[in-house]
C-alpha cells in the first residue's frame, strides 16, 4: 500500500523514506525486491533512469544509480548502507513508470485496486 501511495503522490517521499528506514534490514531488502517487481509490472524503461536519479536526490555516481544506468536491479543485495539510496531510486522509477501506465492505459478509470487508493490517513497532530 505504501509503495503505491508513494508512486501516486498520495504520500510524501520523505514519509516513505522514514517508513522504509523503520523496517528491519531483512524487510528493507524484501521491499526493494518488491519494488523491482513493481517497476517491471509498471513497464519501467531505460529512458526513465535519468529522471528517476534526479527525482531520488541521490548522486549519479552512487552505486544504485550506476547499477540502474546499466539496467541492473540487484539493489536488494547491496550493503546495508546503500539500501535507503536504493529505495529512493526505485521508488522514483516506480512512480515515473506507474504514472505513465495510469495515463496511457488506465485513463478514465480502471479496475486495478492499487490505482484506486483512498487518501492515506494523516496524523491529526
Amino acid at each position: 500500500m505504501v509503495l503505491n501511495e508513494l508512486a501516486q503522490g498520495l504520500r510524501p517521499a520523505a514519509e516513505g523514506v522514514d517508513w522504509f528506514e523503520g523496517l528491519s534490514e531483512d524487510d528493507q531488502r524484501k521491499v526493494l525486491h518488491a519494488l523491482v517487481l513493481f517497476c517491471g509490472q509498471a513497464r519501467a524503461c531505460k529512458q526513465d533512469v535519468s529522471e528517476s536519479i534526479a527525482r531520488s536526490g541521490i548522486g549519479p555516481t552512487h552505486t544504485p544509480a550506476v547499477m540502474l544506468t546499466k539496467w541492473r536491479f540487484g539493489m536488494d543485495r547491496l550493503p546495508a548502507y546503500e539500501l535507503t539510496r536504493s529505495f529512493r531510486l526505485l521508488a522514483a522509477l516506480f512512480s515515473i513508470a506507474d504514472t505513465r501506465r495510469r495515463t496511457l492505459y488506465c485513463v478514465g478509470g480502471c479496475g486495478h485496486a492499487w490505482h484506486n487508493l483512498p487518501d492515506p490517513p494523516r496524523d491529526a497532530t
